[in-house]
C-alpha cells in the first residue's frame, strides 16, 4: 500500500521538474510562430529579394538599381499609403490614377504654361487634388453613393479632363527645382566623397532611434504583465532589422545619396503612421471598418471621416501625380494608367482585409516594395510585359487567399 502511495508522489514530483521547462519551451515557441506569422509580408520581401538577386546574378542589389527602385515607384508607395486608409475603412478608389494623371497635367500648365514659381504649382496642384478629394467625398459620405460606383466615375471624369488639359500633347519641361521631386538627390553636402556621410549618418540615427524604442516598447509590455518574446529572438530580430537598413544606406551612399523621394516617403510613413496607430482618427478608420454599424453607435461620426478620408486620398493621388511627372518632366496623357491596381495590389498584399478593418501603413509599403522588386527583377530578366503582368496577378491572388484562409482557421468572417 505505502509503494502505491509513493508512486503517484514520485510521478508528480518528476512531473513538476518536467512540466515548467516544457511550458516555457512550448510559450516562447509559439511566440517565434505566431510573430513570424504577424510579419510574414517582411519575410516574403525579404524572398522575393534573394530570389531576384540570384536569378539576375546580383544585378538587383547593385547601388545604382536600389537607388531607382525607390526612385521609379516613389508615386506607387505614395499611392498605397492613403489606398490602405481607405481599404481599411471598407471602401476602394479606382480614381488614383486619373487624379494623378489630372493633377500632373494642371501642374504642366501652372508650371510651364503659366509659368509660375515651381513651388507655388506644386502648392496649387496639391489643392486641386484635396479639391478633387473633397467632391468625391461628397458623394460618397454625405449623398450615400458607394465608393466603387463615385471612384469609377472619377477615374473616367479625370481621365477626361487630363486629356482636356493637355489637348492631347505633352506639356515638358518642367524647372529644375520641380524635377527633384522626382530625380533629386540629397548629396555631395559635405563634399564630393566615395560614401555620402549624410546617408550613413542618417542610418546609423535611424537604427539608434528603432532599437531604443524596441527597447522601451518591451520595457513597457514587461512592466504591465504582458508577454514578451524571448530576448534572443527579439535581439536577433533588430540585429537582422539593422543590417537591412545598414546595407540599405550603403547602397544609396556609394551612388548619389539619399533620393528626396525617399524622403517625402519618410515623413508621410512617420505622420501616417502616428496617424493610424496613436490618434482618435486612425482608431475612428479602423473602427469603421471593422463595424459601421456599431460604429455609429458609438458615436463616432462615420460620414466625416470618411469624407475626409477621401479628401486625403486626392491630396497623396495629387502627390504622387507630382512625383511622377517630375521624375518623366513630362505631363503626359497616358500618365496613371493602371496606378490604380498598383496601388490596390500593395495594400492587399501588405496584409490589408479585403473586408476592411485590417491594414497597416508598413504593411502597404512593403507591399508596394515587393511589387517593385518583382517589376525590377523580371525586366531585368528579360521577361515580357505580359508575364509580368500574369505573375503579378497571381501573386495578388494567393495574398488575397493567405488573407481568407487566415479568417476563416482563426474563426473569423
Amino acid at each position: 500500500m505505502s509503494d502505491l502511495e509513493t508512486k503517484p508522489a514520485d510521478g508528480v514530483a518528476a512531473g513538476s521538474q518536467v512540466n515548467p521547462i516544457e511550458n516555457r519551451f512550448t510559450e516562447r515557441f509559439s511566440h517565434i510562430l505566431s510573430d513570424l506569422g504577424k510579419n510574414g509580408i517582411f519575410i516574403a520581401l525579404i524572398l522575393v529579394v534573394v530570389l531576384f538577386s540570384v536569378l539576375t546574378n546580383g544585378i538587383l542589389l547593385r547601388p545604382q538599381n536600389i537607388s531607382n527602385l525607390i526612385v521609379q515607384n516613389g508615386y506607387i508607395l505614395v499611392l498605397a499609403i492613403g489606398m490602405v486608409m481607405v481599404i481599411i475603412a471598407g471602401h476602394i478608389d479606382l480614381s488614383v490614377g486619373s487624379v494623378a494623371a489630372f493633377v500632373g497635367a494642371v501642374s504642366g500648365v501652372f508650371a510651364v504654361q503659366w509659368g509660375l514659381p515651381w513651388w507655388l504649382s506644386i502648392v496649387l496642384s496639391l489643392l486641386v487634388g484635396a479639391l478633387v478629394g473633397v467632391w468625391q467625398g461628397f458623394w460618397i459620405a454625405f449623398v450615400g453613393i458607394p465608393a466603387f460606383i463615385v471612384t469609377l466615375a472619377g477615374m473616367l471624369i479625370f481621365r477626361g479632363l487630363a486629356l482636356v488639359v493637355l489637348g492631347n500633347a505633352n506639356i515638358g519641361s518642367f524647372p529644375t527645382e520641380y524635377r527633384a521631386l522626382g530625380n533629386g538627390f540629397l548629396s555631395n553636402v559635405f563634399g564630393e566623397l566615395e560614401l555620402d556621410p549624410l546617408t550613413l549618418g542618417v542610418a546609423a540615427i535611424a537604427i539608434i532611434a528603432l532599437v531604443v524604442q524596441q527597447f522601451r516598447t518591451r520595457k513597457g509590455r514587461s512592466s504591465y504583465g504582458q508577454a514578451v518574446e524571448p530576448l534572443v529572438w527579439f535581439v536577433a530580430k533588430l540585429v537582422l532589422i539593422a543590417v537591412a537598413i545598414g546595407f540599405f544606406a550603403y547602397a544609396l551612399a556609394s551612388y548619389k545619396g539619399i533620393p528626396i523621394t525617399l524622403i517625402v516617403l519618410a515623413v508621410l510613413v512617420l505622420v501616417y503612421g502616428i496617424v493610424m496607430n496613436r490618434s482618435v482618427f486612425g482608431r475612428h478608420i479602423y473602427a469603421i471598418g471593422g463595424n459601421l454599424h456599431a460604429a455609429e453607435l458609438s458615436g463616432i461620426k462615420t460620414r466625416t471621416v470618411t469624407f475626409w478620408l477621401f479628401v486625403n486620398m486626392g491630396f497623396l493621388a495629387a502627390l504622387a501625380g507630382l512625383i511622377f511627372t517630375a521624375r518623366l518632366n513630362l505631363a503626359g496623357p497616358k500618365a496613371g494608367d493602371g496606378f490604380e491596381l498598383e496601388a490596390i495590389s500593395a495594400a492587399f498584399i501588405g496584409g490589408a482585409a479585403v473586408q476592411g478593418g485590417v491594414g497597416t501603413i508598413g504593411g502597404a509599403i512593403i507591399g508596394g516594395l515587393i511589387i517593385g522588386v518583382l517589376n525590377n527583377g523580371m525586366s531585368i530578366m528579360g521577361i515580357g510585359i505580359e508575364w509580368q503582368q500574369a505573375v503579378k496577378g497571381l501573386v495578388l491572388l494567393f495574398a488575397v487567399a493567405f488573407d481568407v484562409y487566415n479568417k476563416r482557421r482563426s474563426g473569423g468572417r
